[in-house]
């Protein structure tokens, strides 16, 4: 991620905040789960860097930055520990929680899609796997639950924010216009869109029933 995220505020800095917020979710997962210290700090770092890792692998980022990169792995062991110790605290903030990791998906989603297209790998490529990079964490973080993701289980915007910021990003970068005001102005529209989608209630529509409304006609 290092080196292709915002250049109005420190790339490091708002790298290792998205890892660290992200990485929050996973070890609240876990404590609900009642694992112990070590399956805190696992689902920890599967939250927080399990999206980069993916999107390394399938670009060729050898070795990933979620296993290479120690400010990094420390953020998300760190936000573990956080969460082992002070998890009533941090219960009572859900609400802050949950804005903090619509701003890390905004942030993963962007830097996620920027490396794609630096590794070459493509406009359409370099969209998808900045959607990989913004869910990853948190379908893998589910699945080490043994939960159904919730990015497939619940008709939250999760998934939708995060496409149009990757195809933003994408078209930004091949009209050459994607420059530090840009960038903040994907950031704004994933978070934006995230969180007013929560404020309002809107959901990603479900199996379509036809005129009749009925399921299970047997019809093919």
């Amino acid at each position: 991620m290092r080196g292709v995220i915002l250049d109005l505020v420190p790339g490091d800095a708002l790298e290792l905040a998205g890892v660290f917020f992200a990485a929050l979710s996973g070890g609240l997962a876990a404590v609900r789960k009642r694992f112990d210290l070590v399956g805190v700090l696992v689902l920890a770092w599967a939250a927080g860097l399990g999206g980069g890792l993916l999107r390394d692998v399938l670009i060729g980022a050898i070795p990933p930055v979620g296993i290479s990169d120690w400010r990094l792995v420390a953020a998300a062991v760190l936000a573990g520990a956080v969460t082992f110790f002070w998890h009533p605290r941090l219960e009572r903030l859900r609400r802050s929680i949950i804005v903090l990791d619509a701003g890390a998906l905004a942030l993963f989603v962007l830097s996620g899609t920027m490396k794609g297209l630096e590794y070459g790998v493509g406009p359409l490529a370099a969209v998808f796997v900045g959607v990989l990079t913004g869910v990853g964490g948190g379908i893998l973080r589910d699945l080490l639950t043994n939960e159904a993701p919730l990015l497939f289980q619940d008709k939250q915007l999760y998934a939708i924010p995060a496409l149009a910021g990757a195809a933003l990003t994408a078209a930004l970068a091949g009209l050459g216009a994607l420059g530090p005001l840009s960038q903040a102005g994907v950031l704004a529209l994933v978070l934006g869109f995230r969180l007013l989608s929560l404020r309002l209630g809107w959901a990603a529509p479900g199996p379509w029933e036809g005129r009749t409304g009925r399921r299970g006609s047997g019809r093919m």
